[in-house]
């Protein structure tokens, strides 16, 4: 493919996942991802600020998503109800990109650093949450529990949808463990 060709920043993507799950992560240089995708480093630095953020690109629109969802289900419903309604944006989000997904995870966990950043993915998402909670009312430490519990029911969701024997959609995943949750604190 030439340097002119369309999507540019999908082609980096793509030959970078690939090449993470070939080679492995560290052994992995920006140059070979330009070289795969047949742009420059140049083309690559454009669009990503280093060789990580190829698996976080989608970050800041996940947490924008999720916590976007929550803050305008809340002026109309409870929010354990609010955060089912941002849970079902994510899903919605993640759609048909379970293989993608499984792959990009696989690269996550076989690296340390690459792991810590998913966390603090997660972490400033769960933060945003709580503020939103509290700008609508929702008074501490409810707002910090409900946010977390969002986030733990996410990774929960996430990884068995993840999983290589399940077939079941995520936003089926995801209900299902707010519903084991529902039941877990109403003493079921």
């Amino acid at each position: 493919m030439g340097r002119w060709e369309p999507n540019a920043r999908g082609r980096l993507a793509t030959a970078a996942l690939d090449l993470y799950s070939e080679r492995g992560y560290e052994q992995t240089t920006v140059a070979e991802i330009a070289k795969r995708a047949g742009l420059t480093e140049r083309t690559f630095f454009n669009h990503y600020a280093d060789k990580r953020e190829v698996l976080f690109v989608t970050a800041a629109e996940f947490q924008d998503r999720f916590v976007g969802t929550v803050s305008g289900a809340l002026t109309s419903v409870a929010p354990i109800d609010a955060l089912a309604a941002g849970l079902d944006a994510i899903a919605d989000m993640l759609a048909g990109q379970r293989d993608f997904a499984r792959t990009r995870q696989a690269v996550i966990m076989s690296n340390p650093e690459l792991q810590e950043r998913d966390l603090i993915k997660l972490a400033s998402t769960s933060t945003a949450l709580a503020d939103t909670l509290r700008r609508h009312g929702v008074t501490e430490p409810e707002a910090s529990l409900t946010a977390e519990a969002g986030i733990a029911l996410f990774k929960v969701g996430f990884h068995r949808w993840l999983a290589a024997d399940e077939e079941r959609e995520l936003s089926v995943l995801l209900r299902e463990a707010l519903d084991a949750l529902k039941s877990v604190t109403a003493g079921g």
